[in-house]
């Protein structure tokens, strides 16, 4: 079971003693999408989903819980067309389908902080229909990687064939019910407004890594004090890109035409979301409650926030697709779906510190930090979370520490003593980080922070990866310099035949060069002359 106990904004809690308080799991299966019909060889996307709690009246209360794709990475409000193609990692175009139902609902609460807009993010340069932006305004991407062709050999890999450079865009005029991205720190190409994106941004805190698929999941929310008891209802919705059946097909919803790059990615508009409901509860007495069937679907357009019924549009009977994204459960009685327990919580002492910080691996671009598994009572049981920011330059203390950045690598809560491990991933060579780590217990006590300072080795010498001479010249492979020639022979080159002989050539000569290139500092400083007026070239080129 993997426990996703939620990160919410700290509140009080209904406690019902000083040693107990009151919580509401959710437990749920992603199922893994299984070949139809229209669908022989489907295109595999994790399912997105998002969990909110509503009154029985239909009156939005709060969200519970949002998978990192579109809580922290911005998936409903990143710069581009909603119908933008798309592929694996994919960079651009607002999700606007995503999570239709959620954004109407909690957009339209009267009084509440969740029914806040956000402002829309589009392109700097405003070509919304453009996948091609001028390096000038395009910054490394950490997350997503550069559009591909479904051809490509590396398009479904799971990682980025090189590094990518992507427009994050700025804030518009217009509004969007979705948040921006709450990772980025902002480089000279990027707008002023993207260190606020994280700013508006209160959803991460209720994000979490997209569960495994075939992996049972639970959700663990700590109700407050102020909601009082009565009867609720849990709503799921789950969406998923390339869900494509007889009704929502390719050709009913097409990729773009007329735009730049348009053949690049595929068309991912399939079936709408599936929005299942589970009737709860919330009193001093614990209670269980399930749903086998999905309650209906949202708008496939994205327009408004109705729910509609059920009907033969929507896909029954193939694992993972449509009315059945979420796998049949049945553990602890009658089979479910989506299963909801309200129950008391025991909670004699915050959780302890991790410990023993160190690290395990470090490279000039990463890190691995080992550390031991605190308990939830001090030394006793399991934490439910771990919260885990990070910072450049300067230690972590408990003052800064919910300003410091929240790092994406999601770590699952073992027994106390286990030794347990986080992989920091494209640090910048010889730089200075600060890490640190707390547990959190199910009612939502956070335990003291543990930090490790270090820094990142420099690079060794000769070192070379997939630009050979670039790199050698430059020192590293996150130089901007490097990444853009990257980019523009992943792009440009790849193409035509002549790219394809440039590159074929210098694969072929590259690596023995780069040896005495990244050996020799003059030797560097000679090819960085030789190269400038090419970057220079490729810099003022928009690919």
């Amino acid at each position: 079971l993997v426990a996703l106990t939620v990160l919410v904004t700290p509140a009080a809690h209904a406690a019902l003693a000083d040693n107990t308080c009151r919580v509401v799991d959710v437990d749920f299966t992603p199922a893994a999408l299984a070949p139809n019909q229209s669908q022989p060889e489907p295109l595999v996307e994790p399912s997105q989903m998002v969990v909110w709690i509503e009154r029985a009246n239909g009156e939005y209360v709060e969200t519970l819980y949002m998978t990192q794709q579109t809580a922290t990475y911005g998936l409903g409000n990143r710069p581009g067309r909603y119908d933008f193609n798309s592929g694996p990692r994919w960079p651009y175009g607002r999700r606007t389908t995503v999570f239709p139902v959620w954004a109407h609902i909690k957009k339209g609460a009267a009084g509440a902080d969740d029914g806040l807009d956000f402002l829309e993010v589009e392109f700097q340069d405003g070509r919304d229909s453009n996948l091609s932006h001028s390096q000038a305004i395009s910054s490394m991407e950490q997350h997503y990687c550069a559009p591909k062709l479904q051809q490509d050999q590396t398009w479904d890999t799971g990682t980025c064939a090189s590094s990518a450079y992507t427009d994050k865009g700025s804030f518009g005029s217009a509004k969007s019910a979705y948040p921006p991205r709450a990772d980025l720190t902002r480089s000279s190409e990027d707008s002023t407004d993207v260190p606020m994106y994280q700013a508006t941004n209160k959803y991460d805190a209720v994000s979490r890594a997209t569960p495994a698929e075939s992996t049972p999941s639970q959700i663990t929310w700590s109700i407050p004090d102020g909601l009082a008891a009565g009867d609720y209802v849990i709503v799921a919705e789950v969406s998923r890109a390339f869900d494509h059946n007889a009704t929502y097909s390719k050709a009913a919803y097409p990729s773009p035409t007329g735009i730049s790059y348009g053949d690049y990615g595929a068309a991912y508009r399939g079936q709408p979301s599936v929005v299942y409901k589970v009737p709860v509860t919330i009193g001093t007495a614990d209670s269980t409650a399930t749903t086998l069937d999905y309650a209906g679907y949202g708008d496939p357009d994205g327009l408004d926030g109705n729910v509609r019924a059920p009907d033969p549009t929507i896909t029954v009977g193939v694992a993972g697709s449509g009315a059945e994204r979420l796998a049949i459960r049945a553990d602890g009685g009658s089979p479910y779906r989506l299963r909801v327990i309200a129950r008391t919580q025991p909670d004699a002492a915050p959780p302890g510190a991790p410990g023993a910080l160190n690290v395990a691996d470090l490279t000039s671009t990463s890190a691995v930090i080992e550390f031991t598994a605190p308990g939830e009572d001090g030394p006793i049981g399991q934490a439910s979370a771990y919260e885990i920011r990070y910072r450049v330059g300067e230690p972590i203390t408990e003052a800064n520490f919910a300003d410091s950045s929240l790092l994406g690598e999601a770590v699952t809560p073992a027994v106390p003593g286990t030794v347990q491990s986080v992989e920091m991933k494209k640090l910048l060579f010889a730089t200075d980080y600060s890490i640190a780590i707390r547990a959190i217990d199910d009612c939502r006590k956070e335990g003291p922070i543990s930090t490790l300072r270090f820094t990142t080795a420099d690079r060794a010498q000769g070192e070379v990866d997939a630009c050979f001479i670039a790199t050698a010249a430059y020192g590293s492979v996150m130089a901007p310099d490097v990444s853009m020639l990257r980019r523009f022979r992943d792009l440009e080159l790849k193409n035509s035949v002549l790219g394809q002989l440039v590159i074929s050539s210098y694969y072929t000569f590259g690596p023995a060069v780069s040896g005495v290139v990244g050996e020799s500092e003059p030797m560097r400083q000679a090819v960085r002359a030789i190269l400038a007026p090419i970057v220079a070239r490729v810099r003022a080129f928009s690919f």
